[in-house]
């Protein structure tokens, strides 16, 4: 859209050669704003019958597809209200008012019948996203609480479900003691050679809920030091390694500084250490990674190591907050080493982590879950949203073009997954969130240079004839 805006007529004329000559324009361009519109698309269906004849029947092309009945309601509103609940963190009272900005004024549970249509859609291939999981040979996972909205009605027992069992014991309980909510959990599951991101519903935070997904699971775990992982590879028969978390354990050391901030200092120093090589071995294959801690990781484990079985960490109280840092290390040690035995594992599970944020600022919106289900299908679209933020997916547009396959009646699963979707449609990548992750990633590496130097500077020997 262009504007001209021209110049008045005292301008336009000079008092000594009177009119003057156009040479060109100085240009200006303005970003503006206008509010999405909303527009209703009417589709006829002509009709044929045979004058007279009516047993002959009416001849019609068949109905398009739709969402909710009558077809009312396209894919783009619905990818539209996934989107913003589940990416924008924006519940459905605050999406009335964007809609009403443009001109619809929806009701709630009209945003919410078209979002669980959506939903029943999308199931089979967030399933299919879990199956696929269970591929990766390292899969990290955390969990976070939500409240869960205790129902009048408690569900009873489905033999076909094994997770009713545990369902109508946490809401029975409950409702006994008179609760108005339980802290159920939503947890997830990142893939780390399998780049997917799961998530799953549970009452409460009971390992079998990851004992339901890792059923068939053969691969290492990486997670928090939480008992139920430990006893999940221990039911596992072996098929499951479990790797512990080195951010965890810096934590701990950190947070218990205060009481012996000289030996907290040289554990910290020495953690660092270990993720400096770590930053160096992003870049690396697997098999160079693992070849790089081989080389350099084990040496300063053992340092850490032979540190914490010195008489100075023994002398320390049994009850101080440092001693429970210490004892994490002592006590998860083999799981804390196994990152130096496969290049593929990470050395902590931060990045899963970060997939809590995506919980949690939802949380601070919407607040609660009123029913099980509506946890259920929380994880679903949670599920398709986060392994499309992953591959830096506009989400939108991702959620519009499989629900619109889906719809058709596309079984095709595995061409509906982002990381193969992203091939297909290389117009929907948000190429500069790579870059801003490159660049996060120039400043780490320059900052650890930097302070290798420094290290170097410090060690070097004085030169000759110098104090």
């Amino acid at each position: 859209m262009e504007k001209i805006v021209d110049a008045p007529a005292d301008q336009k004329t000079c008092p000594t050669h009177g009119e003057r000559t156009l040479i060109g324009y100085d240009t200006t361009e303005t970003l503006k704003l206008k509010r999405p519109e909303l527009y209703v698309e009417v589709t006829k269906y002509p009709k044929y019958a045979c004058p007279g004849e009516s047993d002959c029947g009416v001849g019609q092309a068949a109905r398009l597809p739709g969402l909710v009945a009558g077809n009312r309601f396209d894919t783009s509103i619905a990818a539209e209200i996934i989107n913003q609940k589940y990416a924008y963190h924006l519940p459905f009272y605050r999406q009335q008012d964007w809609y009403a900005a443009c001109g619809w004024a929806p009701t709630r549970s009209t945003l919410l019948n078209i979002l669980a249509a959506a939903e029943e859609l999308f199931f089979p291939l967030a399933a299919h996203y879990r199956q696929v999981l269970l591929t990766s040979r390292v899969i990290g996972c955390d969990e976070t609480p939500v409240t869960l909205i205790v129902p009048q009605v408690i569900p009873g027992i489905d033999p076909l479900d094994p997770r009713s069992k545990r369902i109508h014991e946490v809401l029975s309980a409950a409702r006994e003691k008179d609760q108005p909510s339980v802290q159920a959990r939503m947890w997830a599951y990142r893939g780390v050679d399998v780049p997917l991101n799961v998530f799953d519903f549970t009452v409460s935070r009971h390992r079998d809920g990851p004992d339901d997904v890792l059923a068939r699971y053969e691969g290492t775990l990486l997670g928090d030091c939480w008992s139920g992982f430990h006893q999940i590879a221990v039911r596992h028969d072996g098929r499951i390694a479990r790797a512990a978390c080195w951010a965890h354990a810096r934590r701990k050391v950190f947070d218990g500084r205060s009481s012996h901030p000289q030996l907290a200092t040289v554990f910290l120093a020495l953690i660092r250490q270990l993720y400096d090589i770590e930053d160096r071995g992003k870049s690396l294959s697997v098999a160079d990674r693992l070849a790089l801690r081989q080389r350099e990781s084990v040496p300063l484990l053992n340092r850490i190591r032979t540190l914490l079985d010195s008489d100075e960490c023994a002398r320390v109280l049994p009850k101080s907050v440092f001693a429970e840092a210490l004892g994490y290390m002592r006590n998860h040690w083999q799981a804390l080493l196994l990152y130096t035995t496969n290049g593929l594992l990470p050395i902590d599970n931060n990045d899963v982590e970060q997939l809590m944020k995506q919980v949690a600022t939802g949380r601070k919106n919407w607040l609660f879950k009123g029913s099980v289900e509506a946890g259920n299908r929380a994880a679903t679209l949670l599920t398709l949203i986060s392994s499309a933020v992953r591959h830096d997916l506009d989400v939108g547009a991702y959620l519009k073009d499989t629900l619109d396959q889906l719809l058709a009646g596309s079984t095709d699963y595995a061409s509906l997954r982002a990381d193969v979707w992203k091939q297909s449609h290389p117009e929907h990548v948000r190429v500069y969130r790579r870059e801003e992750r490159q660049d996060a990633s120039d400043r780490r590496t320059k900052r650890r240079a930097l302070r290798s130097l420094a290290q170097s500077e410090m060690n070097a020997p004085e030169p000759d004839g110098q104090k």
